[in-house]
């Protein structure tokens, strides 16, 4: 399963939910009839009866079973996936959020920042969100900063300094 969004809280009275996409665009997750909804140890597949984008920043859905809402309400914080071989081929270099996150960040000389939280879409690029015992540190997904992404060791490199501005 691939994490595409999350769950932000109910809208209306109807059980419709508001979910803060992860995709690069907004209305990605509109492709997909079926979103798996839980967490990391449990998926649920709940049918997409009705969903659009509302406001220009997340979108609203009517999913499968959530009639009221209270219902919407305990979907709160809940994560929305979709199975990994239902999403289009990546090019070179190019990687899925969800594959980034958790992922340990450290720079050409080995000092270890923390792991990757989140990423934020800037509208100029999209930017790492790094949480470690230093703190959270933002960096750009950028060609000049970002060195290498392993993802067989869960390891991305840098060329970032620790003492740049957190």
């Amino acid at each position: 399963m691939v994490v595409m969004g999350k769950v932000v809280g109910a809208q209306g009275i109807q059980g419709w939910v508001k979910v803060q996409a992860f995709t690069e665009y907004l209305d990605s997750l509109l492709d997909y009839s079926t979103w798996y909804v839980g967490n990391e140890q449990s998926w649920r597949p709940l049918e997409v009866l009705e969903a659009n984008v509302h406001g220009g920043k997340v979108l609203i859905a009517k999913l499968q079973g959530i009639v009221d809402r209270t219902a919407a309400e305990k979907c709160k914080g809940l994560l929305i996936a979709v199975p990994r071989d239902s999403l289009p081929e990546q090019q070179e270099g190019e990687y899925y959020w969800s594959d980034l996150i958790g992922l340990s960040v450290e720079n050409l000389a080995g000092e270890k920042f923390g792991t990757v939280d989140s990423l934020l879409e800037t509208g100029a690029n999209d930017v790492l969100v790094v949480k470690g015992e230093g703190g959270e540190t933002l960096m750009p997904f950028i060609a000049s900063v970002i060195r290498q992404v392993d993802l067989q060791n869960k390891l991305i490199r840098v060329d970032w300094q620790a003492d740049y501005l957190k």
